[in-house]
């Protein structure tokens, strides 16, 4: 699904429903301006403010919903910190300037972890159906703070292994704390690495494959 952009009078809201994880974030908190399962159009710029739709659109986990402001006010700019959150029996939660194989990925995007997704590198879902299991909250490692923390992350996945992620990084935990500082790792995406959320090589003993 290509990117549709909902014009209105302060902000344009602009959705990509490959990205969306369904989290639910957008109708249960403005449900006037996202109408799930409405006829036409669902997203309606004009019925609420444009500082509330920013701020929605910033919490959207997948980076789905972004958006353009159009009274004179900034558009969301990158993180001054990198992080990777790994999600309880989910995906990785990225915020930073995402570049992925190459290409700009915006600023938010989560990515499948548990092997499964029809969409890689990003989560579609799958995880909930597989009974995906793995701790988000892994034991710290220790590293030292980075002295630059922002800056472009590149995410390249491996051909049938792991995402390799180069650029200024914080890995955290699901509740925040960070599991490691780090300017290049290697992130397990096949769901069965002893080590999660790195990766230990079981791809190739899986026989895991990935056709993006």
């Amino acid at each position: 699904m290509s990117t549709k952009t909902y014009e209105g009078k302060e902000i344009d809201i602009s959705f990509e429903g490959r990205k969306c994880i369904h989290s639910r974030a957008c109708v249960l908190t403005l449900p006037e301006v996202f109408r799930a399962n409405a006829r036409g159009g669902w997203i309606h710029p004009n019925s609420a403010g444009a500082e509330e739709i920013a701020a929605l659109a910033r919490n959207c986990p997948s980076g789905a919903i972004t958006y353009k402001r159009k009274d004179g006010k900034p558009d969301e700019a990158a993180p001054e910190v990198n992080t990777i959150h790994v999600r309880e029996n989910g995906p990785y939660a990225v915020h930073a300037d995402v570049r992925i194989s190459g290409e700009r990925a915006g600023l938010r995007a989560t990515l499948c972890r548990c092997g499964e997704s029809e969409n890689k590198p990003y989560c579609d879902g799958a995880h909930v159906k597989a009974a995906f299991a793995a701790t988000g909250e892994p034991a710290s490692k220790s590293s030292e703070p980075l002295a630059e923390r922002g800056g472009p992350l590149a995410v390249a996945p491996i051909k049938d292994g792991p995402l390799k992620v180069e650029g200024n990084l914080e890995v955290c935990c699901g509740s925040g704390h960070t599991i490691v500082h780090t300017k290049q790792t290697f992130l397990c995406r096949c769901g069965h690495s002893k080590n999660k959320p790195f990766c230990d090589g079981a791809h190739q003993a899986a026989g895991f494959k990935a056709s993006d």
